[in-house]
């Protein structure tokens, strides 16, 4: 906001954004999951797609057409290597992203899991597994192919900018050597704040749901508490320390959790194995009832 309107960039716009998203994850709570958070969230994909077609045709469409299946075969060849922590040299890639972002995705994990379950119900196992693991995993190949090549396409033709802007801002050095990019701009930083508003979403439910002994519709009251403590705690690690205490407590979070996780891989296993033991059981006795039949 400050990079493309002028807009001050200190603590108290910080705080009037997290305030303002959290008002609109409230009212997308209170609404419900069919009438607030579904709704938001396919606005936001409707969105995305645009910005993503936009690059892709207004950026260099051949190398990001190619470029993702050279990606697509890098991810899948590299996946399980970059994942490794171990037998490596690159200490900083290994420390600053592999555990890093394990330990932050783990303590995501509950929220999002659960969050996606809810929204599954009725869906099959591997209708559950298509739609949440194959999926996504495409979309982000080719998301990244499109941006990140479109940036390395502009760095490679002369223009240092992508690579010598601030982290927050290297989306917006991109798109800025693309047309119309004040209004894909525009369309970058509401995607932001959607993206913000729907991950706030999705934690407020889950807590709500656990809060409330596992009920899915939890009074309207206990669902706004949430939603406005997910926002006072926001604004207390911005107060304490910023994005670093934010960092600090997801990791130290997501490590105690690790062993919860291990326990639910292990459960989830063993539902299988019972329920596809029960489905064996039925046809054995059904079977000559059908065949007499």
């Amino acid at each position: 906001l400050h990079y493309l309107f002028g807009i001050g960039d200190g603590t108290t716009t910080k705080i009037v954004l997290i305030l303002a998203i959290t008002a609109v994850a409230t009212f997308s709570v209170v609404a419900g999951v069919e009438k607030g958070v579904k709704l938001l969230s396919e606005a936001n994909m409707i969105l995305a797609a645009i910005l993503l077609l936009f690059v892709i045709l207004a950026g260099p469409t051949w190398e990001i057409i190619t470029g993702f299946f050279v990606n697509l075969g890098a991810y899948a060849r590299d996946l399980i290597p970059l994942s490794n922590p171990f037998g490596r040299t690159d200490d900083n890639f290994r420390q600053g992203w592999t555990a890093f972002y394990w330990a932050w995705w783990i303590s995501w994990s509950p929220f999002v899991g659960m969050f996606i379950a809810r929204v599954s119900r009725g869906r099959t196992v591997r209708e559950f597994l298509t739609a949440v693991l194959i999926v996504p995993s495409l979309i982000s190949v080719l998301w990244m192919t499109a941006l990140g090549g479109t940036a390395i396409s502009e760095y490679t033709a002369g223009f240092a900018g992508v690579a010598d802007a601030a982290l927050e801002l290297k989306l917006f050095e991109m798109l800025g050597q693309l047309p119309l990019h004040q209004i894909s701009s525009f369309i970058g930083i509401v995607l932001v704040i959607v993206f913000f508003v729907t991950s706030s979403d999705s934690g407020s439910l889950v807590i709500d749901t656990i809060s409330a002994g596992g009920k899915v519709h939890a009074p309207v009251p206990q669902r706004i508490f949430w939603c406005g403590f997910e926002g006072m705690v926001a604004i207390a690690l911005l107060l304490g320390g910023g994005l670093t205490a934010l960092q600090a407590m997801a990791v130290s979070t997501g490590l105690p959790f690790t062993f919860v996780l291990l326990g639910a891989v292990v459960a989830i296993i063993r539902g299988l194995m019972d329920e596809w033991r029960e489905v064996v059981a039925a046809v054995v006795r059904i079977g000559p009832w059908v065949l007499l039949g």
